[in-house]
């Protein structure tokens, strides 16, 4: 179970897309028995958000964070995973740069967060290979192509 909160300030139409590919990706990796959220923002947030918690002082594109890495939200019942950040303005900006739609952009980002909250990441060659190889697997599943 996710929530698309939009915070950013800005319309975003790319909305029922992205909670239908999402409810994909929940299928595909099985997680019906969870909790996250993505909440879309500006810059000014974003920029807040990865100055305060990873003292990096500029905007970014997503920020997650993980409610699993400690032990305090384990419940045998569903899993609380936390929460995916996505800076609307920076994906839209990269979508044009990278030369691919919007919704490629804000659906990538949306599985990267999603990614990360269950523990992958790609601080080094393997663990970016896996990481990205889900990743890709799950946006050509849907039929979300550069």
């Amino acid at each position: 179970m996710f929530d698309i909160i939009n915070n950013s300030n800005e319309k975003v139409e790319e909305l029922d897309t992205l909670e239908a590919y999402m409810n994909y990706v929940v299928e595909r990796l099985k997680l019906e028995k969870a909790i996250f959220n993505f909440i879309l923002v500006d810059e000014e947030e974003i920029h807040r958000l990865n100055k305060d918690y990873r003292g990096v002082d500029r905007p970014t594109d997503v920020i997650t964070f993980a409610l699993e890495d400690g032990d305090d939200f384990q419940n045998p019942e569903f899993r609380t995973l936390g929460d995916v950040y996505i800076c609307i303005p920076v994906a839209y900006r990269q979508a044009l740069m990278y030369g691919h739609s919007r919704i490629r952009e804000i659906c990538f980002l949306a599985t990267h967060g999603v990614l990360h909250l269950l523990g992958y990441d790609h601080m080094d060659e393997e663990e970016e290979k896996v990481m990205f190889s889900l990743q890709e697997e799950l946006l050509k599943g849907y039929e979300i192509n550069r």
